[in-house]
Formats: C-alpha cells, structure tokens, sequence
C-alpha cells in the first residue's frame, strides 16, 4: 500500500488522495475500494499529418495523469462527451490493453497493487464489467448460458448451479423479460433487451466493484432509472460502483460523486450536491454541461479557448 493510502485518518466531507467523500464513503480494511493514481494511457501509432511513406510511429495520449477512487458504499459517475476516451478507463481497470498501447500509473484494488495480469484475474472475481457494447455477448450462445455463467461440473455442483439458476430467474423477472428469452441468442434480441442482459451478467456474481460503462444506451428511461437503481442498491448493500456516462442527468439521479472527464483528465471531482447550481462549479466544462441539462433549457456555454 502507498503512503498517501496508509494516511487514512479523515472525516467524510474531506478532500484527500485527490478526492472528496460522500456521506456513504468507508473504509473496509483501511483503504479505498479502488484507487487510480496517475494513470496516463497512450498508443503508439504513425501520424497521420505525415506522407504516408514516410510516416513515424508517435506516441498519442488519450488519458494524462488520471487519479480517481471508489469507495465501498458508494457511485462515483466518470461523466464526459462521448468519444472522449472513457472506455479506456474501464478497460485500463479490466486488465484489458491493446498491443499499441503504453499505460503509466498504478491501480490499486482493495489495497492491492495491480498489474495487467492481476486485473485480469479479478475480472468477475471481483470486479465485474458492464460493457457498452453488446457485441461482447458471444453470438453462438444462448444469452441464458451466458447470463448463467460457467458452473463447476459434477454431482456436488448442482447445488451451486441450482443456486445461480434460481438468481438468474430472479434477475430476468426484475427486468420484465420473458424466461423464454434465456433460450434465444442474440441476434434475436433487440438492442435494449441485450444491454439488460448485460447487466444481469455483471449482477451474477458478487462482486466487489462493478464497472458500468454506458450501460443505459438504448433503454427506456423507465428501464433505465431502474438499472441504476440497482447499482444504488448493490453500492448501499457495501459494494462500490464506476459509472461511466455522457449522460449527467441520469447519473445525478444515483451518483454520490461526479468525476468531470475533460480531453483526456479529470478536470473537476465534486460532490453530487454541487450539481444544485453553477457558482458551486469549479471548471467551465463542468458549468457547461450544468448549462446544458434539460431543466436549464440546454443552454450550452461554450468555452474560450483559453480555458482549462
């Protein structure tokens, strides 16, 4: 454990490890839950402004010196413009790099320093994913099987089978979808119907940390308040939940902490609460995309170009 982390004395309202809390904020084992410090995530690629053959290899960064932490009992909403480069988080915490790329920082894990390897062990052993694209379903597959998960074979793991069966059935009833649905494969399913699956794949396990990333795209808004509703609840039950999202109206409904995501960094991290008016904003972005909520009259405010 770093020393910034040994150093855990701290009321609630506080701001450290370049943070503030919520009033749900805790501690289990005298650490964060999940803390980035410094991330920075490039990949090596020819520049394009080049001639073609004679084009070098350069070195494009798309986040730069990212530090975020979960807390157990709490959502932290990462919020930015689609496109910006907020999947590469998710995919930074899920051990999941492309061959191009060069990541710098540490990700600690319930007081664990991680690498590439060991995040990649943790995937549905304890951190779980919701990922924004539904191609991450396999297309050969029942969505049951899928949503069920791999099960121990033999006669002592019918119990344990019987048990996920059960939780899966519970899991389709609450998000009002058919039991004959589990049969169907993908692409017999519409684009909503597959998001739904894909939270009810994060939801199976128990995890300790979910990263959703997009996950309400393509729902209802009925269907899509309810499934953060259940990422409030896992995060009330003692878990802790990323939400990664470009929609801001939606995560203020469930976030505890925002995280403004501004061309590659963390420009703002602040406290839901301050969402209640401009002046409490400390970034531009941040008031411009407070400006552009629906009951602002999407009032976008555009920002100088010396602005940072």
């Amino acid at each position: 454990m770093s020393e910034e982390m040994r150093q855990a004395g701290h009321g609630d309202a506080e701001r450290h490890h370049h943070h503030s809390h919520a009033t749900t904020s805790h501690h289990p084992g005298g650490h964060h839950l999940l803390t980035v410090e410094h991330l920075s995530v490039s990949f090596s690629m020819y520049d394009t402004q080049a001639p073609f053959f004679s084009a070098r290899h350069i070195e494009h960064t798309m986040i730069s010196d990212m530090s975020i932490s979960v807390h157990a009992g709490e959502v932290v909403a990462v919020v930015g413009a689609s496109g910006s480069g907020k999947t590469l988080l998710a995919d930074a915490l899920m051990g999941l790099y492309e061959p191009n790329a060069h990541v710098e920082g540490n990700i600690w894990f319930d007081g664990v320093l991680q690498d590439a390897t060991s995040l990649a062990r943790l995937r549905g052993h304890g951190i779980s994913l919701v990922p924004q694209s539904v191609t991450h379903l396999d297309p050969l597959m029942p969505v049951g099987e899928q949503v069920l998960g791999a099960c121990p074979r033999g006669r002592a793991a019918r119990a344990e089978r019987a048990r996920r069966q059960r939780r899966m059935e519970e899991l389709f009833a609450t998000y009002r979808l058919d039991p004959s649905v589990m049969r169907r494969y993908p692409h017999e399913l519409s684009g909503g119907m597959l998001r739904r699956i894909l939270i009810m794949c994060a939801l199976m396990d128990d995890p300790k940390l979910i990263v959703a990333d997009e996950p309400t795209p393509g729902l209802d808004l009925d269907l899509a308040v309810r499934a953060l509703g259940d990422l409030r609840t896992f995060a009330n039950d003692g878990g802790g939940v990323m939400l990664i999202t470009h929609d801001l109206e939606l995560a203020l409904r469930v976030a505890d902490r925002v995280a403004v995501f501004y061309e590659g960094r963390i420009v703002e991290e602040t406290a839901t609460a301050s969402f209640a008016r401009p002046d409490t904003l400390e970034h531009p972005f941040t008031r411009a995309l407070w400006h552009a909520l629906p009951e602002h009259d999407f009032c976008a405010v555009p920002l100088s170009g010396g602005e940072e």
